[in-house]
């Protein structure tokens, strides 16, 4: 069936797209792959192609856009070609909806232009060690000095993806202590630059997957954030976090499909050359079933992230719809990329194939965003359970 979520000027991006990948990444993939990171330039690329801005004001550098469907046909196109651009990821689709909902003008001015041109790389800094998905019991704070200029940042973070290349972080910490009625309350946000003094980066974390993208560990020891940094409301911060929630679990579920979808296309191909018994391994009745089961799955996850985008735009995309997106995508691609490795035979394990990259990349979907355990939570307190 024909898509209808995408219109021309949608498909003229994905033609771009598609020929920007085939010639800036792909033929050095295995590089940056090796490497653990994408360069560092290779971010102005892709802010002369215009990624970084499509959702900025054009006052501010960008191209005016509202709609979420182009940041969908970046990671569509990505993933079709078995390939990351890192942490470009979170820059726009987790850390540019914290900025445009509550900078000030006067932010925006400041931040704004370096975020479209990829001169100020941005990550957000949100989990710390032993806390997992309990935000609510951070403990890195932020102090106000006695004279309001500034900040006093103190504490760790970890899981940062993106932070290895940040040039600023949007920083999650305690300006206040939690209520015995309300853990959550206390905590704001800041947009700290990475230069301060006492700002660090510590490991480079090896992780199973998501090779390319750089995930670090970072600590705070008495930065001194601008009081002008501070993003939103003090001791609103819990609340913006949930706000753009589940604008990162569609981004989640758009990846997993595309990720489903793409592990597909790897194995039809290999299954048509792969030669078993003096026959093509496509030519098994066991792989036609197992191929065809796994598009009539990947349809359905097509189906559900093309509502939820449109929900999205419209601005009626619920925390619970966003949620039973992301888990049942994400579960679709579980099943799905096991399932075409397992076509592969031995070559499925070989990181050279691109198939076994994305059953690594894939594990992660159902652990970052929100375990799938706190999505049916969420799912089924919509339902009033």
């Amino acid at each position: 069936m024909r898509r209808s979520v995408y219109n021309e000027d949608h498909e003229a991006f994905r033609d771009t797209v598609r020929a920007f990948v085939e010639a800036e990444v792909v033929p050095v993939y295995d590089e940056w792959y090796a490497a653990g990171q994408v360069p560092r330039e290779f971010y102005y690329k892709l802010g002369e192609l215009g990624v970084f801005g499509i959702e900025v004001p054009e006052e501010y550098g960008g191209a005016g856009e509202e709609s979420f469907k182009y940041q969908a046909i970046l990671t569509e196109e990505t993933t079709r070609a078995g390939v990351s651009f890192g942490g470009s990821g979170v820059h726009v689709a987790l850390c540019l909806p914290y900025l445009m909902s509550y900078a000030t003008d006067e932010q925006k001015k400041r931040w704004l232009p370096g975020f479209v041109s990829g001169a100020a790389m941005y990550a957000i800094a949100m989990t710390e060690p032993g806390t997992g998905s309990d935000l609510a019991g951070m403990r890195t704070t932020a102090k106000l000095s006695d004279d309001g200029t500034h900040y006093v940042l103190n504490g760790a973070k970890t899981f940062i993806t993106g932070g290895v290349h940040a040039d600023r972080v949007i920083v999650c910490a305690r300006t206040a202590a939690p209520t015995a009625e309300d853990r959550r309350h206390g905590i704001s946000l800041f947009v700290v630059d990475t230069g301060l003094d006492g700002y660090a980066v510590g490991r480079k974390l090896d992780k199973l997957g998501l090779k390319t993208s750089d995930t670090a560990e970072l600590s705070f020891s008495d930065v001194k954030v601008p009081a002008g940094d501070l993003l939103g409301e003090e001791n609103k911060g819990f609340a913006y976090l949930g706000q753009n929630l589940p604008q990162e679990r569609l981004a989640i579920a758009v990846g997993a499909y595309a990720q489903a979808k793409a592990a597909i296309r790897f194995t039809q191909d290999y299954v048509q050359e792969r030669m078993v018994f003096g026959k093509p391994v496509a030519s098994f009745q066991n792989t036609k079933f197992e191929l065809a089961a796994c598009k009539a799955e990947v349809d359905a996850a097509e189906a559900v992230v093309d509502r939820a985008l449109e929900a999205h735009d419209a601005g009626e995309l619920s925390a619970a719809e966003a949620a039973s997106a992301k888990l049942f995508c994400t579960e679709v691609a579980h099943r799905v990329i096991d399932k075409c490795l397992q076509l592969h035979g031995g070559y499925g394990y070989m990181n050279e194939y691109p198939i076994a990259r994305l059953y690594a990349d894939n594990r992660v979907n159902r652990i970052y965003g929100g375990t799938s355990e706190v999505m049916k939570s969420i799912i089924a307190k919509s339902m009033g359970l």
